[in-house]
This record gives structure tokens, sequence and C-alpha cells, in this order.
């Protein structure tokens, strides 16, 4: 592992306050790997050997059930994901695969349950995580819950932007059929949302969206700050 690896795991907030000692030996144990794009890392229903950590790469976090199949989430680095079955020793609810080249940190799970009842720090820093994905999980819901197809997908758009600066140009990291997934559309309902929006100031060119008018498509979003994380007016902040 990389030492410049080793500085951005060991700076997530998870990992920042235990003692170094329990995180050298973590490390020690731990396995860095690259994968291509759509490698399954985990499968719903299956006890996880590992906790986790995408260094670079993008990860969906999916489900099914019988023939059907559904995005909940997109991770991008750095994370680290499926906390919750590592800690409680119990299945995962989702499933993962990557969606692009992905490097991995994975940490062998009876590592991370024997360091968590030992390293107070850790496992505070524990406890603090899993409420914040508890919270991702609230603006989720109400995401979906309260908004219409479109609106949903405007405010992925601001989001997107925010993150890479507020340039006006967006670029999806993966395929619009996940995006559709993710925002609860089919590919379908997707196209004719972006077909709705060259009325709220965006257009389309080629792979990447374009903002030609923030303050129409902010109107149409309606950003609720109880909703959204991240507040399109500090994207510097990120």
């Amino acid at each position: 592992m990389h030492a410049m690896d080793h500085q951005v795991v060991r700076a997530l907030h998870l990992f920042a306050g235990m003692q170094e000692a329990h995180f050298h030996s973590l490390m020690s144990a731990a396995l860095l790997q690259s994968f291509p794009p759509q490698v399954v890392l985990i499968r719903e229903g299956e006890l996880p050997d590992f906790l986790h950590v995408l260094v670079t790469g993008a990860v969906e976090m999916y489900a099914s059930h019988g023939e059907r199949e559904t995005t909940l989430q997109v991770i991008v680095p750095t994370t680290t994901f499926i906390l919750v079955p590592v800690v409680r020793e119990e299945v995962p609810l989702m499933s993962a695969r990557t969606l692009v080249k992905s490097r991995v940190l994975m940490i062998p799970a009876d590592a991370v349950r024997e360091i968590f009842g030992r390293d107070t720090a850790f496992a505070r820093a524990v406890v603090v995580e899993l409420a914040l994905r508890f919270r991702d999980l609230v603006r989720a819901l109400k995401n979906q819950k309260l908004r219409t197809a479109t609106q949903r997908l405007a405010n992925w758009i601001l989001q997107a932007d925010a993150r890479t600066g507020r340039t006006g140009r967006v670029v999806p990291p993966y395929e619009k059929r996940v995006l559709a997934s993710l925002l609860g559309m089919t590919p379908e309902n997707l196209s004719r949302s972006f077909n709705a929006l060259t009325t709220h100031g965006v257009k389309t060119e080629a792979h990447a969206i374009v903002i030609k008018d923030r303050e129409k498509l902010q109107r149409l979003a309606q950003e609720n700050p109880l909703i959204e994380e991240l507040s399109v007016t500090a994207a510097n902040q990120v």
C-alpha cells in the first residue's frame, strides 16, 4: 500500500482518531486491489469477509428481487461501505459492483470487529458514521417521495455540478441506465426528463450535461437543505 493511500485512509473520520498501533494492525491485514468495471464485490445475503474502502473509482450499491433490480446508491472515493454488516456480523442488504476501474482497500471483518472492541475512539467513530448513513438514507427517501422525476434529475445535476466546482458542465461518471435507476426512473423516463429540462436551462452535448441558466434550473429543483447534504452555494467547501 502506497504511503499516499495510507494517508488518505487514515484521514477518513472512521480511522482518524484511533490509536496508531490499532490502525497499523488493520492496514497490515488489509489488501489493496484493483478491479475492472462490473466486478461484483459483495452479494446481498452473504456474510462479508471484509470492510471495503473505495480509494479510486466508483461502486454501485444495488439490490434485486425476483427479476427486478434497482440502484440504491453510488459510492465515490474516499469512503467505506458495508460497515453495518461488518460490525454486526450479519448479511448485507445490498450488493456492490464496480462501475469503472476501481481500487478498493479490503480490511478483514474479524480485524475490524476486534479493534472495535478495544479502541474507544474507533468505536465512537463507527457510531458517528452509522448516524450519518442513517441521515443519508432519510434524505434519499425524502428526495424520492417528495419530488417529481424531473425535479430529482434537476437536483442531481446541481449537486454533481457543485462537487466539480460549479463549472456548469457535468459528465455523468456512469451509464445513464445506472443514473435512471438511482433516481427511481426507467431509462425512458430519464430521457423524457432530460427533454423537459431543455426549457429549464439545461442542454446536453454528447455525453455532457450543460447548465445554461442556473437560476431556471434551481427554480425547478426547489433545493432544500433538509434534503440535500451538499449546498450548491457552498461547493468549494466539499
